[in-house]
């Protein structure tokens, strides 16, 4: 890729972001967050959003180095304070109309072999800290999306075997295609991506299932849907009528499961990146809506203190499906970063529902959303368990299961 098409995709990336993945309205504000590997991108994309009219763009950068800096050497105790004040901040921005837009790209190895109990307890605190803020996002009170940026650490995970500059280079090439920026027309390509995603949504509304049932190898799931779910996928409308994509890419189509009717056991079929620690081998088995069973081949620990988090830890917040056709399921790159993996294959999230895919689920109170089955939880992580191996169906009201995906892909 030459330096000049490099800055053009760049460029367009940097406009989906805004026009797509924010449609950023004139005179809103913008908070980004970004490691600070992403400057070129981050300057690219305050450019666009001033272009588009933003009243003030602020940009929040962190840095592996800083964080693994403490992981290294701070004092043991430290490890259950997180910058309250911090994420207050951000979600007294939110409260006041300002739009969300986070940049990937940490490295997703970051805490390999560091403290499994200093890392577990820094992530609880932070949820703990952040819970005003994410419930802003979960509950799509404005509007928000997550892109990327090829960092060398993150690169030389996906493609080990290359030198630094050529895993940047393959790693932006499929960032740019997955984003879809290398086609003649992006914004128009995503709008009729979009379309695709309604139909599917509008087909699985209309279906109104009582239950999905995931059955591959490790795998034999039923998820039972919460009373009220609504599926959504691709652009929706935030709470201050700005539609917007959450996620670019996305493939998925996703909705809120019951906390209480989730039965049988399931494995992962990806890895797991969170925060800085890989899981991979997952295995879980619930019972009544909750794990009572969970082992990973990597990094077990960590997922156990995960699950103890609090009460909705060890139930879902989220089921999605995503055919295995997805363009970035064929591409057969492993990212490492879930905002790409989960696109790959059909998912399940720990924690917090979105209130978004319960009907009406502005309106109730956080009762009312328990009563329908909405999970409540400080944590949300998404992890992969489908694949070309995954059969799911689709539980109709009355127990009678119709065939969904045979083999990842979508029967009709």
């Amino acid at each position: 890729m030459s330096n000049n098409d490099f800055a053009n995709k760049l460029d367009r990336l940097a406009q989906v972001a805004v026009k797509i993945g924010l449609n950023l309205q004139p005179g809103q504000e913008l908070v980004m967050t970004a490691p600070v590997e992403a400057l070129e991108l981050t300057r690219k994309i305050t450019e666009h959003a001033y272009k588009a009219g933003a009243s003030l763009v602020t940009t929040l950068f962190s840095d592996d180095a800083a964080t693994l800096a403490r992981f290294q050497h701070a004092r043991p105790e430290s490890f259950d304070k997180a910058p309250v004040w911090f994420y207050d901040a951000m979600a007294e921005a939110y409260r006041s109309g300002a739009a969300r837009l986070a940049i990937s790209g940490q490295n997703p190895g970051l805490l390999k072999g560091q403290n499994p109990d200093h890392v577990a307890r820094s992530s609880k605190a932070q949820s703990l800290a952040m819970r005003p803020a994410l419930e802003l996002i979960t509950s799509f009170h404005i509007n928000w999306t997550i892109v990327s940026y090829a960092t060398p650490s993150w690169a030389q995970m996906v493609f080990p075997g290359d030198p630094e500059e050529v895993a940047v280079a393959k790693l932006w090439e499929a960032i740019f295609q997955a984003s879809r920026v290398d086609q003649d027309d992006p914004v128009a390509a995503w709008e009729a991506h979009n379309r695709r995603l309604k139909e599917r949504v509008d087909f699985l509304n209309e279906r109104r299932y009582a239950a999905l049932h995931f059955r591959g190898p490790g795998t034999d799931l039923r998820v039972g849907l919460a009373d009220g779910h609504l599926w959504s996928g691709g652009s929706g409308r935030a709470k201050n009528g700005v539609v917007c994509n959450p996620n670019i890419p996305t493939e998925e189509v996703f909705t809120t499961p019951h906390k209480d009717r989730i039965e049988g056991y399931v494995s992962s079929s990806k890895p797991l990146s969170y925060q800085g620690s890989l899981l991979d081998g997952i295995r879980v088995r619930f019972e009544g809506g909750k794990i009572v069973e969970a082992t990973a081949e990597q990094g077990e620990e960590i997922l156990r203190q995960v699950l103890q988090t609090d009460p909705g830890a060890s139930s879902l917040g989220e089921v999605a499906l995503v055919p295995h056709s997805s363009p970035i399921s064929q591409s057969g790159i492993l990212f490492y970063n879930t905002l790409f993996d989960e696109n790959a294959a059909s998912h399940i999230a720990l924690g917090q529902a979105y209130t978004e895919c319960m009907i009406d689920g502005d309106k109730l109170s956080e009762e009312e959303l328990a009563a329908r089955g909405a999970n409540s939880s400080l944590i949300h992580i998404d992890w992969m368990i489908g694949s070309g191996e995954v059969d799911v169906d689709g539980i109709a009201q009355d127990g009678t299961a119709e065939p969904l995906m045979r083999a990842g892909e979508w029967v009709s």
